[in-house]
């Protein structure tokens, strides 16, 4: 007799990516010298975690007493509203599209996610996702009684694929009578692929044309924003628009953008042009995260509201994000030049955290990496692999096991 329902009783507890990470550090403690690229954090060349000094300067400064206490259910006002600013970019600040926004605090980026995809999708409904995408969209849906529908990314010639991914969006809103889309752009996970100026555009239109059949619901998961090459409030542009037609919603999460995995501090902010609509939203969601969390890490909280409003700390943080934007885009350079050179095939590549390379079989590329001490993520169709993680004078050898990798699955394709 078992005493799990049925839904949940085959479930692995094993994550993929943290079980490889596990062999990685088992190989090494033995010896072996490897090459892990598949955690997805940024570290130092010397393979230490790579951290903004100020963030903990700025935590040691808060009153212990005030962050012991509860956090409000929906995040303190000085901290959404920090976040909200954040998030449009300082030439929206105070526009009509800022106005319209609400927000509510959230433990990190994952949980922006789980509260949109359980408020904005009925149990059995389905996530619009492109096929390649973070696998814990998955594992979000599946837990919340979800599911997922996918588009192919890219076309024929590697670009986003924006016909495609109308097409199947209208089809979803059309079945199901209403789509939630998650946009993980910029600097997609697993792919690195950021949306162009152009894409941006013909993608907000798509959003635009669908909402004609029911409700369409946007949400750009900003995780690796920070780490884009170009204008990482590309994406507001392009949607402000359409916000009358098109309820827009942004994961913010400082995990990535301000390092800090471990404490779990983000929000989801919505845009609703009617009053009534936003309050409806803002009470869905703060009933949401008080039947889910209760309510976020306080110190979390306020460490991030000291950073966000004060001019000194929110500069040092820019001057300290800026050198790790930096160090990675040195690796993304020195990868470009191997990977055109070893004639690998990826998406457009500009920056971020991971890169996917094309491959027959991920499963057996990765295997063949592995056999020579390199660890990188399989994939349906790809590897992943995370240049975060990876030193800078390890990313030859990242690049020539991958290939052989890559070859040894074009064989047996063969």
């Amino acid at each position: 007799m078992h005493s799990l329902i049925p839904r949940v009783a085959a479930r692995s507890g094993d994550d993929p990516i943290f079980s490889l990470n596990a062999e990685a550090n088992r190989r090494r403690a033995a010896g072996e010298v490897v090459v892990n690229a598949s955690l997805g954090a940024l570290m130092h060349d010397d393979g230490t975690l790579a951290t903004m000094p100020v963030f903990a300067e700025a935590l040691r400064a808060i009153d212990p007493r005030r962050a012991a206490g509860y956090a409000p259910i929906a995040g303190p006002p000085a901290y959404l509203a920090a976040v909200r600013r954040d998030t449009f970019g300082p030439g929206l600040v105070g526009s009509e599209l800022f106005e319209r926004s609400v927000a509510v605090a959230t433990p990190g980026g994952t949980g922006a996610l789980h509260l949109a995809m359980v408020s904005f999708l009925e149990p059995g409904q389905a996530v619009y996702l492109p096929n390649f995408h973070w696998g814990p969209y998955g594992t979000i849906a599946e837990h919340t009684g979800r599911t997922v529908e996918t588009f192919t990314m890219f076309d024929a010639n590697g670009a986003f694929d924006c016909a495609g991914f109308e097409a199947g969006l209208v089809a979803l809103v059309k079945r199901q009578g209403r789509a939630l889309v998650f946009l993980n752009f910029p600097c997609n996970n697993p792919t690195g692929y950021s949306l162009d100026q152009s894409e941006w555009g013909r993608v907000a239109e798509a959003l635009a044309r669908a909402a004609s059949f029911g409700p369409v619901i946007a949400l750009t998961d900003l995780a690796y924003a920070s780490f884009d090459s170009g204008d990482r409030h590309e994406w507001v542009r392009a949607l402000a628009p359409i916000a009358e037609r098109v309820t827009v919603l942004a994961a913010w999460t400082a995990s990535k953008s301000f390092t800090q995995y471990g404490s779990r501090i983000g929000a989801l902010v919505a845009v609703a042009p009617d009053a009534d609509e936003r309050t409806r939203i803002h009470n869905a969601l703060s009933f949401g995260c008080r039947g889910t969390w209760s309510n976020c890490n306080h110190l979390g909280l306020l460490t991030m509201t000291a950073i966000l409003t004060d001019d000194a700390l929110h500069r040092r943080a820019d001057e300290e994000r800026a050198g790790l934007v930096a160090l990675l885009n040195g690796r993304v350079a020195t990868f470009n030049r191997g990977a055109r050179g070893a004639r690998l095939r990826y998406p457009r590549y500009e920056g971020g955290f991971f890169v996917s390379v094309f491959t027959p079989d991920g499963v057996l590329t990765a295997a063949e990496c592995a056999r020579e001490g390199v660890f990188v993520v399989p994939q349906d169709g790809a590897v992943r692999i995370a240049l975060c993680s990876t030193a800078s004078a390890d990313v030859p050898r990242l690049v020539a096991a991958v290939a052989r990798g890559v070859e040894a699955a074009m064989a047996v394709a063969r």
